[in-house]
């Protein structure tokens, strides 16, 4: 029989994080104990910005992605009248960006793993016609090995092929590509820009084309030359001249994608075999001492007080999900695995 989860089955512990539509709370299943990310998002709040496109992309792609090891996994989604609920995978080794913040910039062996493990998981969606479009530290989990993980599905573009373009506009404005900027038609290569933003900023502590003033960034990002900064490898500075590419038929993956990424010298010292199957030893370990460990997670959020609302719905009736599906604008959200134990 598939169990149809609802909010009542969870003890919701922490706040663990937050975005502009709800919160990410650490919860406990009642009846086993094991240990969930939930993220809990206000139905009123998303359609009044008109954005259940992207909230439904985001389940779609979750559904996709519970076979690689660098992309979080989804177990449940449901409803209630006025949320909508995600059941994630707890990954307690916090936000690259957490990581980022308290030392500056990582040592180039350790960004290097890094970004072969997002290039992965990377690669893996842009096989799926998925590009994921908001590639960020914020967005990038460590486990508690030390392995990253890739969440916030929100702006990802599914049905987008190699051949095949979009043109809206999204993401976050210290990693858009000059073709976003633009409005101009876009790819899977925006993908490979964002990796090499994300690579900058890991080795020199500020993102590539980074200005408080947000139009300057712009500008920076669609007209300044990229300069060269000491401190990195030749090969480094190589792939990030290669990825960071404002012309993005010439930039690194507009060829052949992933395999074309994964063929730079900077990658040299990667199998990529052993890396996927997490065989390469993680160059930072977090320090976890359980599954419900938050001590990786910025106490600007963990300190918050866990609303009581999350439980329950307005009417402080909890409604069970299948009866929800008549709720237009979320038509198909809810989701239960084929047997219990299949994504666990």
């Amino acid at each position: 029989m598939i169990h149809i989860a609802k909010p009542t089955d969870f003890d919701f512990l922490k706040v663990i994080g937050k975005g502009s539509f709800g919160k990410v709370l650490l919860a406990k299943r009642k009846w086993d104990g094991k240990c969930y990310a939930i993220k809990v998002l206000q139905k009123k709040v998303i359609l009044n910005r008109r954005e259940q496109k992207h909230i439904m992309a985001e389940r779609n792609v979750l559904l996709k992605n519970v076979k690689h090891p660098f992309l979080v996994g989804l177990h449940y989604s449901f409803q209630t009248t006025d949320k909508l609920y995600f059941v994630l995978d707890f990954v307690n080794g916090g936000e690259l960006f957490f990581h980022l913040q308290k030392e500056r910039t990582f040592p180039e062996p350790r960004a290097k793993f890094y970004i072969a493990e997002m290039a992965s998981a990377l690669g893996y969606l842009h096989s799926l016609t998925i590009v994921y479009r908001d590639l960020k530290p914020e967005n990038i989990l460590l486990d508690s090995q030390g392995h990253i993980v890739l969440t916030d599905f929100g702006l990802c573009k599914e049905g987008i092929s190699q051949a095949d373009t979009t043109t809206t506009f999204c993401g976050t404005p210290e990693y858009l590509a000059p073709e976003v900027l633009r409005k101009q038609p876009y790819d899977n290569t925006v993908d490979w820009w964002c990796l090499g933003s994300v690579l900058y900023e890991m080795l020199y502590g500020l993102p590539p084309f980074y200005s408080r003033d947000t139009h300057e960034m712009y500008d920076n990002i669609l007209h300044k030359e990229l300069v060269m900064r000491p401190g990195a490898s030749t090969a480094a500075w190589s792939i990030l001249q290669a990825l960071l590419e404002k012309d993005h038929t010439r930039r690194l993956g507009y060829r052949d994608d992933f395999n074309e990424v994964t063929e730079h010298e900077f990658f040299s010292t990667i199998n990529w075999d052993d890396l996927e199957k997490k065989k390469l030893p993680p160059p930072f370990n977090p320090s976890v001492e359980s599954q419900y460990d938050i001590s990786n997670f910025d106490p600007e959020f963990t300190e918050e007080t866990v609303p009581n609302s999350v439980c329950f719905s307005s009417g402080q009736s909890i409604v069970n999900a299948s009866v929800m599906e008549a709720d237009d604008a979320f038509l198909g959200f809810s989701y239960a695995p084929p047997s219990e134990d299949s994504f666990l």
